[in-house]
């Protein structure tokens, strides 16, 4: 009993899964240690040279070794071979030593189905405009593998053609899905570990320079669309953590509860729709401050709007805010004490300044307004490279080095407010925003990060002081840009100014936000509403597959009745011809004509040479002489007197 061997591979097939391999592991160098991607070059461009060189592919004894010396790599690396990092990095690991075996077409289709998985992988990291545009290519190079693999010697243009309108074709199976298969709350990809690694934003703590390196990023934080014109730029506080406890370096939030606010607007309030970027933690970065919250959301005892859950994915949330407002001004004593507290023995020239203008002014205001005097007047600059400073860092900032960021101007005034015997906090969030007049959304960055003050007066509550504004005020009047002097660390794009090149940043970022809102924004709210529209008010998860296996069903007869439409129309003797060559187990090879494959079917199958013999020329007059019914006629007889072919 003989066992089959696998069919070999065609000389022009690899090149093919060098591409497919190619388009679906690059992009993850970005998020694979380096000495993996080099890895993973050096092989695909080793299996590259075997194959230009025809020469003998390594021994699977070799790749063994190799297997297990990136795997406990990747083990070094992540500390474990389950996670999507590291899940990931076995799979590019895989693909690149694939292609060293790859002597079969059991092999080569290993290789599609890695890169068919692989092209789901890119979800994990990214699900951007250009990651979907770069997926589709991707898509387009795996069919176009797939069908050189199984449909023989054909063009590169023709299979690339081929493959296009596969992919064209299942446009509308994918529209059907995105609309209607069950849409899921939350990532992607869910392991703790390493689900939602890689956010960026403002932390729950602040210490000298952390919002410093956090300004240095261009990344969007959120976006803004206002019901009616937004306010005025020095208006735009979007509040976060409320840190109230310091150690004499980092300023932390505090874990007593607080109980809710007592808000009281001064003035109308301004509704509008925010669209957050995942940053890992619950606040919802409301304007200041807010007054109306989605539902499901609360305010903290600090006036920090807050959701149920850490915002892991993007999400859109109605608010509404006044600008002018009061609140608390009834304070729980409690919360006084907690907000006068300072480190012993801490920063004693600080301490001494804020006794002598406590002894010059009775009122807190009037030390408010000292306070913001002496940074105004004073030589303070505004920087993101301030130096370093000791044990008692705050009379290190207000008395020798006089160079900082809104952290650093932030923390002193609150200290300073504090060893006056007045009530006062650090306050985190961003300030400002950029409007694009391509989409109305107002875009704000995380080069937009802010820290700011509030002290607590009697009988006005807590009220926002920012003594940058004092030392900066175009920080607050016209953006960060136009705040720090020529050669500040600034993002690329901030450092731009070229009206032409804001313009084109200005409609990527208006495509951009297009995707996001109407692609990717597709949530379980927006599919509730649709199928509302669509007569299906109560839908659950039966409906949706009822409905979902009805539209897919459809799209197949509509693609079905077009492809038989479309389809080409093969000659009658043809279609007897290929018949005739199925019965007898014969392929005709590439420019063999008829009367060299009868000649070779005399010599290989003596006992159907004549039978074969009267096909092959009723077939020549059936396809070259003038029609003639009769003809196909007599091939059709030659044909029914060949043998049936038989199951082994």
């Amino acid at each position: 009993m003989s066992t089959a061997q696998p069919e070999a591979l065609a000389r022009d097939v690899p090149p093919w899964l060098f591409a497919a391999a190619a388009v679906t592991t690059l992009p993850h160098a970005l998020h694979l240690p380096l000495w993996l991607s080099l890895l993973t070059g050096l092989l695909c461009g080793w299996a590259a040279w075997l194959w230009w060189q025809d020469r003998r592919l390594p021994r699977r004894w070799l790749l063994l070794p190799l297997a297990v010396a990136g795997s406990i790599g990747i083990v070094a690396d992540f500390g474990t071979l389950l996670g999507r990092d590291a899940g990931v990095a076995m799979l590019v690991m895989f693909m690149a030593m694939k292609l060293l075996e790859m002597r079969s077409r059991r092999d080569a289709m290993v290789v599609i189905l890695l890169g068919y998985f692989l092209l789901l992988t890119h979800y994990f990291y990214s699900q951007d405009m250009p990651t979907g545009l770069w997926l589709l290519l991707s898509l387009w190079l795996v069919t176009a593998a797939l069908i050189r693999l199984h449909a023989g010697t054909i063009g590169i243009r023709e299979n690339l053609r081929y493959a296009g309108l596969l992919a064209v074709q299942a446009l509308p199976f994918m529209l059907v899905l995105y609309l209607l298969f069950p849409r899921i709350s939350g990532p992607l990809w869910g392991l703790p570990q390493d689900a939602f690694s890689g956010k960026t934003g403002l932390s729950d703590s602040m210490t000298p320079g952390s919002i410093a390196n956090l300004v240095q990023s261009g990344e969007i934080a959120f976006r803004v669309r206002f019901d009616a014109a937004p306010p005025a730029r020095p208006q735009l506080y979007w509040r976060g953590p409320v840190m109230e406890h310091f150690d004499g370096t980092t300023w932390r939030q505090s874990r007593q509860r607080r109980a809710p606010e007592s808000i009281q607007p001064a003035g109308p309030t301004i509704g509008y729709e925010t669209t957050l970027e995942a940053h890992s933690q619950r606040w919802l970065l409301a304007l200041d401050a807010p007054v109306t919250l989605p539902d499901g959301a609360s305010l903290d005892g600090r006036l920090s709007a807050l959701a149920q859950q850490p915002l892991e994915t993007r999400q859109r949330f109605r608010l509404a805010a006044a600008t002018a407002y009061r609140f608390n001004a009834e304070e729980a004593p409690a919360v006084l004490r907690d907000n006068l507290q300072l480190p012993p023995n801490s920063n004693p020239q600080t301490r001494m300044l804020a006794e002598s203008w406590r002894q010059q002014a009775v009122q807190p205001e009037r030390v408010v307004a000292l306070a913001l005097r002496h940074f105004s007047t004073e030589d303070f600059y505004y920087t993101l490279q301030p130096p370093l400073l000791g044990r008692d860092g705050i009379d290190d900032f207000l008395f020798r080095s006089r160079r900082g960021f809104c952290e650093h101007y932030a923390a002193a005034f609150v200290v300073l407010m504090r060893s006056a015997g007045i009530p006062a906090r650090v306050v985190g969030g961003y300030q400002g925003g950029e409007m694009n007049p391509r989409d109305g959304y107002l875009v704000v960055r995380q080069s937009e990060a802010h820290a700011w003050a509030e002290v607590w007066l009697a009988n006005r509550g807590w009220v926002r002081v920012d003594p940058t504004a004092a030392v900066a005020p175009e920080r607050i009047e016209q953006g960060i840009a136009n705040a720090l002097p020529f050669g500040e660390p600034l993002p690329a794009f901030l450092q731009v100014r070229a009206d032409w090149l804001r313009d084109i940043r200005h409609r990527w970022e208006a495509l951009n936000n297009a995707w996001n809102q109407n692609i990717l924004g597709y949530d379980a709210r927006r599919q509730r509403e649709l199928l509302s529209r669509l007569g299906l008010p109560d839908a659950d998860w039966r409906s949706l597959a009822i409905a979902l296996g009805v539209a897919c069903t459809l799209v197949l007869a509509l693609i079905t009745l077009w492809t038989l439409h479309h389809r080409r129309r093969v000659a009658p003797e043809l279609m007897l011809w290929h018949r005739a060559l199925r019965r007898i187990r014969v392929d005709c090879a590439p420019g063999e004509t008829p009367l060299a494959l009868a000649a070779r079917v005399g010599n290989s199958k003596p006992e159907l040479a004549a039978d074969f013999a009267a096909v092959v020329h009723h077939f020549l007059l059936a396809r070259y002489a003038p029609e003639n019914p009769e003809h196909l006629a007599a091939l059709r007889a030659a044909v029914a007197r060949l043998p049936r072919r038989r199951n082994p």
